[in-house]
């Protein structure tokens, strides 16, 4: 009989199912003396049942949490959902079905199979963010930004598709096309909410140097380059027929006698007044329009041709007067710096493009020794060297020519230097109904007023009152009794602001609430923020590396700022899983390489299914369904669960095996590092060594102590990978209590130690002989040893020898 028909995989799961209490994971309060550790995933969407990535994703957590646990830490590892959104919203008009239904009827079916997974959450802490109980402490949240300055109302420019009559993120947006109806997108001005992230920059970035050797160095770097800070000078250019100068920004000023045009962001006021009643505002006004229905990410893209319209008006160089003449152009963005930029083709590869498309003069002033030309091979020049047709600056380097021509324009109050960010403050309105209401009225006579604390939350109308159907307005707006009411400061006719908030907002804070689900004083316990937090460990999908995590760290900074919290960031340790992919792909149902989780935990059993995300390689990189092997897996967890039934049940010989015990100590140590190295799949591979260890020794020796030693630290271990057939094991090791309340084994550092060790031995670098040493051998000794073997004299012959390099217990050269 194989061991794959005698262990039933899935009576084990329901058996143990049955047997572990709902409290097993639960975390201890604060009289419990164990050191705290906080181990956060981040939070699933509930828009079906569990897929392939949850199984991965949550795999990895678990390890983390469960081995922390084993290692005597008071873990909390709780769970909840990201429960508000636009897919909601969206699947309850195409269903005819309320958003609240189709979300809550997925949490469940979520909850269902997590707790089948065997994810050691702390249920007592669950949340949803669309509960009321939570989005009122949303709500209240936003206030004090707002009660902050840091939260506030403007126009801005949006991508909004006329046949949807909706609002589109630039991810909407395919090819200037809604990704919904395939219909032309354009830009439309509405008035939004803001928070004013751009206030921390600064301290956005500086805060990252602890993160270091902490979070991935990649996800570091896109939010750098998110942030974007620049070091630079703003120039002050006159424009002629204007009374006011335009001011750029450059991190260049060194290079301005380059500049032969000047562009502006052809969506800007600017660029409309400058081109009302000239002969261009026919083009002009023309181009806007195919502008607007270009996302921001299309217009920066590089490879794409340039567009432009001359608008008939010159500014003027501050450095040396020229007269340049003025476009407006797609590939500069209103809201970046001033919308206006100099252009210097010689030394900016997108200027270089343009000016070739237009026939625009381009002039080199930065000259180096292995510099091509720019008008000859179309490659622009960004790099340092020495100035060149600059004036008086003529043979200075980049940095002193930089410093000079700031300070001369500051002096004759046509320049400063500056810091510029590509960081803009965070749009958080949504026309959408499944979100939580922005807690403000309009008053005709008082303006923008708080709803009161005391009333809020100001809870969604029932969805029967609405009209979620695309309109142009936010849905909430069509529900007269939810919008019309009366000022909370004067009492007259007021209405509701209409707009729902982005849920990264609601993602922003949720690790706070888990602290405290139930609190009613507030979005959490400030005590148990300062017995719990930062968090530990954070871990989730590297797609969220800069919005989520930013706006988090942006949250908790003005927490800080507000006296809430007594911390900066909220988490100290970033892991990022990969993807779980089929035959290289993306899994999709359009592709045809979709596979379902059930129907693989149905075929292999969860645990089978959890070795495998973990085996298959390190966590950060992505796993091929294709390529690995759960039915693999699951053969060798029955032989462990057989290998457990053999130990439990046959009498202990009579003699030890020092060799097993050996490698069980071995195997402890090494597994203890390779956990907190975050190295999982080379852990699970040491554990399978650690299984055929004792199989060869029960199968020569019989069933020793050290076998019985052995089994139980591998089923403790196991635990982390697959707790069903963990658990089951340590029963059938004749064992009480569940394994994973079991401390995690203890390390001998004796018993692992190698009773000797491989010295290699080289002869000007050649290896000539290999040496069985003591671990602990002196140097002199090991020198003498190796020069007293034949293999060395033979080598060395009659040559002198210069030096011998010994690096005990493991090296030794002899240099002739």
């Amino acid at each position: 009989m194989s061991d794959d028909d005698v262990y039933d995989v899935h009576a084990v799961e329901a058996k143990w199912q049955a047997r572990w209490p709902a409290d097993l994971h639960a975390a201890g309060g604060p009289e419990d003396p164990r050191p705290r550790r906080y181990v956060l995933d981040m939070f699933p969407y509930p828009s079906g049942d569990l897929h392939m990535g949850h199984a991965e994703a949550y795999a990895i957590g678990d390890v983390i949490a469960r081995y922390w646990t084993l290692r005597g830490f008071n873990v909390l590892h709780p769970i909840g959902w990201d429960s508000f959104g636009l897919p909601a919203e969206n699947a309850a008009i195409k269903r005819g079905m309320d958003p609240a239904e189709w979300t809550y009827a997925n949490i469940e079916v979520q909850a269902e199979s997590f707790r089948r997974y065997a994810a050691s959450f702390d249920w007592s802490r669950r949340l949803h963010t669309s509960d009321p109980e939570y989005y009122r402490w949303t709500q209240w949240l936003f206030l004090r930004l707002w009660e902050k300055g840091l939260a506030y109302r403007k126009a801005s420019p949006v991508n909004w598709c006329p046949n949807d009559q909706t609002v589109l993120a630039n991810e909407q947006v395919i090819q200037g096309r809604c990704e919904r109806c395939d219909g032309l997108v354009t830009k439309r001005n509405l008035t939004q909410w803001f928070f004013r992230i751009t206030d921390y920059a600064d301290r956005l970035l500086d805060d990252m140097a602890p993160l270091e050797g902490h979070w991935p160095d990649r996800v570091l770097t896109m939010q750098r380059n998110w942030v974007g800070r620049s070091q630079g000078a703003e120039v002050a250019f006159e424009i002629e027929g204007r009374d006011e100068p335009v001011t750029v920004f450059t991190t260049r000023p060194d290079t301005l006698y380059g500049a032969t045009f000047f562009v502006v962001a052809a969506d800007s006021p600017l660029a409309a007044e400058l081109a009302a009643g000239t002969p261009a505002e026919a083009d002009f006004d023309s181009y806007v329009e195919q502008v607007k229905r270009e996302t921001d990410m299309d217009r920066l893209a590089t490879d794409r041709p340039k567009t432009g319209v001359f608008l008939q008006r010159y500014a003027v160089n501050p450095v040396n007067g020229e007269r340049l003449p003025v476009w407006a152009a797609d590939y500069v963005l209103a809201d970046y710096g001033t919308g206006a930029i100099m252009a210097v083709p010689a030394h900016d590869q997108r200027d270089l493009d343009f000016a070739r498309t237009f026939g625009l003069p381009v002039r080199v002033v930065v000259a180096s020794d292995d510099a091509v030309d720019p008008v000859e091979t179309g490659v622009a020049t960004p790099g340092d060297g020495v100035l060149v047709n600059s004036g008086p600056y003529d043979g200075l380097r980049k940095d002193e020519a930089i410093a000079r021509i700031t300070a001369d324009l500051a002096a004759r109050g046509l320049g400063r230097a500056a810091v510029n960010y590509r960081l803009r403050d965070w749009l958080v309105s949504r026309q959408r109904y499944w979100g939580a209401p922005v807690p403000i009225v309009h008053c005709p006579a008082c303006g923008e007023v708080a709803v009161p604390d005391e009333s809020l939350p100001v809870r969604l109308p029932p969805s029967s009152e609405v009209d979620m159907r695309p309109k142009g307005e936010s849905p909430l707006a069509t529900s007269p009794a939810w919008l019309n009411v009366a000022c909370p400061s004067c009492g007259g006719a007021a209405t509701r602001d209409a707009d729902t908030m982005d849920t990264f907002v609601d993602s922003s804070w949720y690790f706070l609430r888990y602290l405290s689900p139930r609190y009613e004083d507030g979005p959490f316990d400030r005590a148990e923020a300062d017995r719990w937090l930062p968090v530990a460990q954070y871990t989730g999908g590297v797609t969220h590396a800069i919005l989520h995590l930013l706006y988090a760290r942006f949250f908790t900074k003005a927490l800080y700022d507000m006296g809430m919290v007594g911390f900066t960031e909220p988490f100290s340790a970033l892991l990022n899983q990969g993807m779980v992919v089929m035959n290289g792909s993306a899994m999709s149902k359009s592709r045809g390489n979709l596979v379902s989780l059930q129907s693989e935990l149905a075929r292999h059993g969860v645990d089978a299914v959890r070795v495998t995300m973990i085996f298959a390689g390190p966590p950060e990189d992505d796993v091929d369904w294709a390529d690995v092997s759960p039915t693999g897996s699951g053969k060798w967890l029955a032989r462990v669960w057989r290998l457990a039934g053999e130990v439990g049940s046959a009498p202990s010989a009579r003699e030890d095996d020092g060799d097993l015990r050996h490698v069980t100590h071995q195997t402890i140590g090494a597994v203890t590092r390779l956990v907190e190295s975050s190295r999982f799949n080379v852990a699970v591979a040491r554990l399978m060594e650690l299984s055929n260890a004792v199989r060869r020794s029960a199968d020569t020796r019989g069933v020793t102590a050290a076998a019985r030693e052995a089994m139980e630290a591998l089923a403790v271990m196991l635990s982390l990978f697959a707790p069903y057939t963990a658990e089951e094991s340590w029963e059938r090791l004749g064992r009480k209590g569940f394994v994973q309340k079991q401390a995690w084994p203890a390390f001998d550092a004796a018993l692992a130690a190698d009773s000797t060790v491989t010295c290699v031995v080289q002869v000007n670098g050649k290896v000539r002989d290999r040496l069985d040493v003591a671990p602990d051998i002196s140097e002199e000794a090991l020198r003498s040893l190796a020069l007293a073997s034949e293999a060395v004299t033979r080598a060395v012959g009659d040559a002198a020898i210069r030096t011998v390099v010994v690096r005990p217990p493991k090296l030794v050269n002899v240099v002739v």
